[in-house]
């Protein structure tokens, strides 16, 4: 039996609920399939760590966790600590060192669950996402001068370098490759960004030619939210960068019926680290501690990482059991516009799994 070393960090807010559900379904899973195995090792990290400590995680955290094959993350985030602090104190801590340049972020229709657009069924909106994860607006680089005084300052410096860029836009062609229909958008603002998004620009032509059976078009970002909305059948791989894809990712989990499912992998893909798996919708104070938040986000991404731990059977059985649970409207947590509490899903969930109706 092959067994698997994962680091499960809840974090802060829901992301707790979301991790825990998650593990109850994966031991089941594994038991089910009886082919592997998970080693799980809990972390405290989390603002409430912060509060306590000063830190968000130990100093060589990230270092902690190359020990592991994958990485489950909750969320991170509490109302009165700011974002940034946050962000940067786990989060991107994380990312940044085991160099998880790849952010990928599936979005479908899942069944049972409505788009907010008019008319679009579920063939008609089935993407991936690639956002590049190391650089742009988010590498770190920048500074405040002069703090308090009229001349006050602050800069956040875009970087893109050459090898970045390659990097993400290799690994977005390649997945296009993979997909039935071959097809890549690549999104940029080189109308207004000259520098940095020129050499994007530039770079995705260059890698386009090692691609001959990709079908790829670009797009400036604005136009592509109209796309999205107004298109949404047009698209089917799209990278961005990573500030772009943040927010487009976003827009997509909207459009595809709640941010409540929306899943997250950050891939090193060359797999000297390991990556990390996390669902996008963040640590949701509003409703944590009252039972009530979606796990399906989180189970979804716990398939991505199964499938990138090579359990594809296990990765396909969890979102069989996943779609199962959705397509029952009396199973849809309030984001869904349902009463269900996360219990609810997640005890369905594992009674899908075994095959049998609890």
């Amino acid at each position: 039996m092959t067994r698997h070393r994962i680091a499960a960090i809840g974090g802060d807010g829901i992301g707790v609920e979301v991790v825990e559900a998650c593990l109850q379904v994966l031991e089941v899973l594994a038991q089910r399939d009886g082919g592997f195995g998970l080693d799980v090792t809990r972390f405290d990290w989390s603002t409430e760590r912060y509060r306590r400590t000063g830190a968000f995680m130990p100093e060589d955290g990230a270092e902690q966790l190359r020990a592991f094959d994958a990485i489950l993350f909750g969320a991170v985030g509490v109302p009165d600590v700011p974002d940034h602090l946050t962000l940067w104190g786990l989060r991107l801590a994380i990312c940044q060192p085991l160099d998880q340049y790849a952010n990928v972020r599936p979005t479908r229709m899942l069944p049972g669950i409505e788009s907010p657009l008019r008319g679009v069924g579920r063939g008609d909106l089935d993407w991936v996402i690639v956002r590049e994860n190391s650089e742009g607006e988010y590498a770190g680089q920048g500074g405040r001068s002069h703090p308090g005084l009229p001349l006050e300052v602050a800069t956040d410096v875009s970087i893109f370098t050459r090898a970045g860029v390659e990097r993400i836009m290799r690994y977005a062609f390649r997945l296009a490759q993979s997909r039935p229909r071959k097809l890549l958008t690549v999104v940029t603002k080189s109308n207004a960004q000259r520098h940095g998004l020129v050499l994007w620009d530039q770079i995705a032509a260059e890698v386009a030619r090692e691609f001959p059976d990709v079908t790829w078009d670009k797009m400036l970002v604005d136009a592509m939210t109209v796309r999205m909305v107004m298109q949404p059948a047009s698209l089917d791989t799209v990278v961005a960068t990573n500030l772009h894809a943040d927010i487009l990712s976003d827009l997509a989990a909207a459009l595809a019926g709640s941010i409540g499912v929306a899943p997250t992998a950050n891939l090193n893909p060359e797999r000297d680290a390991p990556s990390m798996f996390e669902p996008i919708h963040g640590s949701a104070f509003d409703i944590a501690g009252k039972g009530v938040a979606n796990p399906v986000a989180t189970f979804w991404t716990a398939a991505l990482m199964l499938d990138h731990l090579n359990e594809t059977a296990a990765a396909n059985r969890l979102m069989q059991a996943v779609e199962a649970v959705t397509a029952d409207p009396a199973l849809h947590t309030p984001d869904l516009g349902g009463s269900a509490t996360t219990q609810d899903v997640t005890q369905a969930v594992i009674a899908a799994i075994r095959g049998r109706n609890d």
